[in-house]
């Protein structure tokens, strides 16, 4: 097991031991000096990090209250509002919720909440991020591993550039799968950190606190726009503009001028542009959606009025049938009449005459 050395006296072994490891065995010592690597440097600082936060965490318990009351009054002001909350059409519908810049405020008011990302794989193809948040508090940890590809989609190719694949979108283009760079790693890992780390923070921040903040931020969002209309218009074409999304890619999303617009939307106009911002989606797959909804829509309404077009004509067709049955039955019966009973229906007038000779009065 190594270099065997014999015994040594006391004195001389307890000059020679520091710095050393020392093992015993079978009457024999084995010495070994202790070499500190850079790896066990940085484990060590972790979990003297990781105990600390504890320690603290322990020491300063966070008061629900008051946290209430802070994640609320950051949703009462208009600027943390408008960035907030996203806003996303998902196949026929719309899906809305809280962003990742809610969680961030949020649980840095809730405190003693540990998140923390680290590279766990990575090679010439691919990257795995795993994403971990913890309540040090309750020691609750939720985790997530993402697979980051270190490829791209481009509309075109550059001069002299391979791809590494094709394929048709939904409008019908070619887009070429091409090695992503250093800058598109960074936006690709970025954005799906912060998606990771959303979910996880929601999983830790109460489900009423987040109900009430949405709702205070939807309040504040549309007294808002409210208020001066125009202006709130004007600063969401700006906010698009910055994104490279023109008036008309915004006049196609609503589907009318924008004259027309209701606080209501600009809302909504709020929540798609905050969602493309934060890399949860962007103007390509906004569009896309919306028309495939839209498309739906038309035809579920095509469907719906040939459904009733058709419970029309059937309606009309049993309110037919019975005026015909009487019809045919009073020929039936005058077919089947005898001939006495024809001669006493021709002559009504005759029969009554007779009634009246036969009658006697007295005065």
């Amino acid at each position: 097991m190594g270099t065997v050395l014999s015994p040594e006296p006391k004195g001389q072994q307890n000059n020679t031991d520091k710095g050393a490891q020392v093992t015993e065995s079978f009457g024999a010592i084995e010495r070994r000096p202790t070499v500190e690597t850079a790896s066990m440097v940085l484990a060590a600082q972790a979990k003297a990090s990781v105990e600390a936060r504890y320690i603290v965490a322990l020491q300063r318990p966070r008061d629900m209250d008051v946290v209430r009351q802070k994640i609320l009054k950051d949703c009462e002001r208009p600027a943390f509002a408008k960035s907030a909350r996203y806003t996303k059409p998902v196949g026929g519908s719309t899906v809305s919720g809280l962003n990742i810049r809610f969680v961030e405020s949020a649980l840095r008011h809730m405190g003693n909440v540990l998140t923390d990302p680290a590279i766990i794989f990575d090679d010439e193809e691919k990257r795995i991020v795993r994403v971990t948040v913890t309540d040090l508090e309750t020691n609750a940890t939720y985790s997530k591993d993402l697979l980051i590809e270190k490829t791209v989609e481009r509309k075109q190719l550059k001069q002299g550039q391979q791809p590494l694949g094709s394929r048709l979108n939904s409008k019908g283009d070619r887009v070429y799968l091409v090695g992503a760079t250093e800058d598109d790693m960074a936006i690709k890992e970025a954005a799906l950190m912060s998606k990771a780390i959303r979910q996880l923070g929601l999983r830790i921040i109460p489900g009423d606190i987040q109900e009430e903040s949405e709702q205070q931020v939807l309040t504040t969002l549309r007294d808002k726009a409210a208020k001066d209309p125009d202006a709130e218009k004007r600063e969401i074409i700006d906010a698009f503009d910055d994104l490279g999304v023109r008036v008309e890619q915004l006049k196609k999303f609503l589907g009318f001028e924008l004259e027309s617009i209701t606080p209501k939307d600009l809302v909504t106009l709020r929540g798609v542009y905050q969602a493309i911002r934060d890399g949860e989606t962007n103007w390509r797959e906004v569009m896309e959606q919306r028309e495939s909804a839209r498309g739906g829509q038309t035809e579920e309404k095509s469907n719906k009025t040939a459904e009733v077009l058709k419970a029309i004509n059937k309606n009309k067709s049993a309110d037919k049938a019975p005026e015909q049955a009487p019809k045919q039955d009073a020929t039936t019966a005058e077919q089947q009449a005898t001939p006495t009973e024809k001669a006493a229906e021709a002559t009504p007038e005759s029969n009554g005459a007779d009634q009246v000779k036969g009658l006697k009065f007295s005065f």
